[in-house]
């Protein structure tokens, strides 16, 4: 019997026009994607978005409002009898991040199982094939064609 996961993320535009996006290993497996996770038993989307962002980048969030949820199915890429619904805000700091944001793509060292890291692109510059799964990739297309 399929499951279904829901997801939530926070996108964030920085002052230059930026968004954030995070490179993650899980294994041999590399993604591209928005900062977030898994909603866990118990949260409201809004809970697993601040959980998520204070496990991954260290950074308390502001919720701005909310961008889009998914509204086609979308399986997952990881566990082929599970959908997956998923939830963007949009977000800001409520301080500066502790840890390296880049400005371009960083190599994986391989060690440890899971590696995550963030890096800048500007708006302008983002295009849909720049992030891995299919729902990151619509919410770039609505990113640029409402900024």
């Amino acid at each position: 019997m399929a499951q279904i996961t829901i997801r939530v993320y926070g996108i964030w535009i920085d002052e230059h026009a930026r968004v954030l996006i995070s490179d993650e290993r899980i294994g041999n497996r590399e993604f591209t994607k928005f900062p977030g996770g898994g909603l866990e038993p118990g949260e409201g989307t809004h809970d697993t978005l601040r959980r998520e962002w204070a496990e991954e980048l260290n950074l308390p969030i502001e919720i701005i409002r909310h961008f889009y949820t998914t509204d086609f199915c979308q399986w997952s890429a990881f566990h082929e009898d599970t959908q997956v619904v998923s939830i963007y805000y949009r977000v800001e700091p409520q301080e500066q991040p502790s840890i390296p944001i880049y400005n371009e793509k960083q190599a994986y060292t391989y060690e440890g199982e899971r590696e995550e890291l963030f890096r800048w692109v500007y708006l302008d510059d983002l295009t849909p094939e720049m992030l891995t799964f299919p729902i990151d990739k619509k919410i770039v297309s609505l990113l640029l064609s409402n900024y």
